[in-house]
Order: C-alpha cells, then sequence, then structure tokens
C-alpha cells in the first residue's frame, strides 16, 4: 500500500507539515503520484531506523494482501543462520565474504549475488547506523529461489560501510528473498525489531544464536500477524 502524508504523519507521530518539510528536503524517501506524494511502508519504516524515529506498529496492520502466507523473521533467520567472525577488511571483500556463508540453493550463482549486492551499495548504503548494515538485493525476483532467508553476520573487523552516521559496520543482516513482497514484509519487521534494545544490546555481544532466536521471537510475538499466517515458517 502506497501511504498518504496523513498517513506517514500518523505513523511517525509527526505532523503533515513535517512530512511535506522532509519532502521538500528529499530527507524521506517520497513518490509523486498524480501529484500527491506518497510513501511505502517498508522504505519508511527504514528511513525511521536509521534516525532513530519511533514509529507505531501499526505500519504493518495493512500491509499488501494475497493468498500467499508470509514469512516470520523468526523463521527466515532460522533459514539463514547465524554467523560469526566473518572477514573482509572493506565493504566488497566483506560481501564476498558473507556469501561465502549464505545457506542458498546451489543452482544460485553466488558471482552474480555478489555483483548484484555491491551494485546495491553504489545505489546508497544499506548501513542503516548503530553498526548495522542490511545488505540486499534491489529486485529479489530475480535470484528464482523459492523461500526467503536472513543471515546475520559479525564481521570480525567494523568497517566503513558509508552509514548514515558515518560509524563502522559490524553487523549485516542480509536478506534474500523469492518475492518483492516477501522482501518488503522482511524488511519492514527487521526495521522495526531493531528499535528494541535488549535485542540491540544482545546483537552488540554477539549473544549466542539461541538467544538472538529467543529474542528475535519475542520481539516479534508483539507484532500483528500478516495474513493471519505469519507462525509459517516459509513461503512455499
Amino acid at each position: 500500500m502506497q501511504l498518504s502524508v496523513k498517513d506517514a504523519a500518523n505513523l511517525l507521530n509527526v505532523s503533515e507539515k513535517t512530512i511535506y518539510r522532509w519532502v521538500k528536503q528529499e530527507a524521506i524517501p517520497a513518490y509523486r503520484i498524480n501529484e500527491q506524494f506518497r510513501f511505502n511502508r517498508a522504505e519508511l519504516l527504514e528511513w525511521a531506523t536509521s534516525r532513530r524515529i519511533h514509529i507505531s506498529p501499526d505500519i504493518f496492520l495493512e500491509g499488501e494482501s494475497g493468498a500467499t502466507p508470509l514469512p516470520s523473521l523468526s523463521s527466515a533467520l532460522k533459514a539463514g543462520g547465524v554467523a560469526y567472525r566473518v572477514g573482509g577488511t572493506d565493504m566488497p571483500s566483506v560481501l564476498r565474504c558473507v556469501i561465502d556463508v549464505l545457506n542458498l540453493p546451489e543452482e544460485v550463482d553466488r558471482e552474480f549475488l555478489y555483483q548484484v549486492l555491491l551494485a546495491r551499495e553504489t545505489l546508497g548504503s544499506t548501513g542503516i547506523g548503530g553498526g548495522i548494515a542490511i545488505p540486499h538485493v534491489r529486485n529479489p525476483v530475480i535470484l528464482h529461489i523459492t523461500r526467503p532467508t536472513v543471515t546475520l553476520c559479525f564481521l570480525d573487523h567494523p568497517i566503513d560501510f558509508r552509514a548514515i552516521d558515518n560509524q563502522p559496520v559490524s553487523i549485516l543482516f542480509t536478506l534474500i528473498s523469492p518475492t518483492v513482497r516477501a522482501h518488503l514484509h522482511l524488511l519492514s519487521r527487521l526495521g522495526f525489531v531493531l528499535q528494541d534494545q535488549d535485542f540491540k544490546a544482545a546483537l552488540k555481544r554477539q549473544a549466542s544464536r539461541d538467544e538472538l532466536a529467543e529474542a528475535l521471537s519475542r520481539v516479534e510475538s508483539a507484532l500483528p500477524k500478516a495474513n493471519g499466517n505469519q507462525s509459517k515458517e516459509q513461503v512455499p
């Protein structure tokens, strides 16, 4: 769903005047459609998260409709896994190492995926601040995979990711999705759970896989269910 200025203002707990000011400053991701501004839910949440702006869970109540069950973030992370001490000395070499640890079908061309992720970063850093980046492809459909995964990587050395706060990145969540709809769904939910201070603390101390899974499940359980099917383990 494309949000109106009023919708965006309500979700961000600011005035419509503030939204228009941000649009004029080109500070907020917006689209001009039929002489009116519209906002994408996932992009709005990612933007708000990177600027530490509080956002209401109501952003999930009017997601895209469809018969295909949407995945939970917890199930996607279970499928993608957690990797510690991932190598690399700069953004390209880190992405190369991340590609190596991704849990992907054999038929996926990892070199192609690497080039796509690298190209995505040239369009704008996926570093959202606080030492965290969310590398993802701009068009998930091109990979032709059957299930969504989120892979959490803790880097061996913090690197410059051209993040919005100019801080080095040491934590990467890499999203791989079979559909645009699933991709936006996971990106939105990830942006929301990263506002939780306990979950972020677990990330900072590089907690165990079990502790991270438990913390994520706790935060995600407070979110509205997607099409009544959040408990599904994966998109068929």
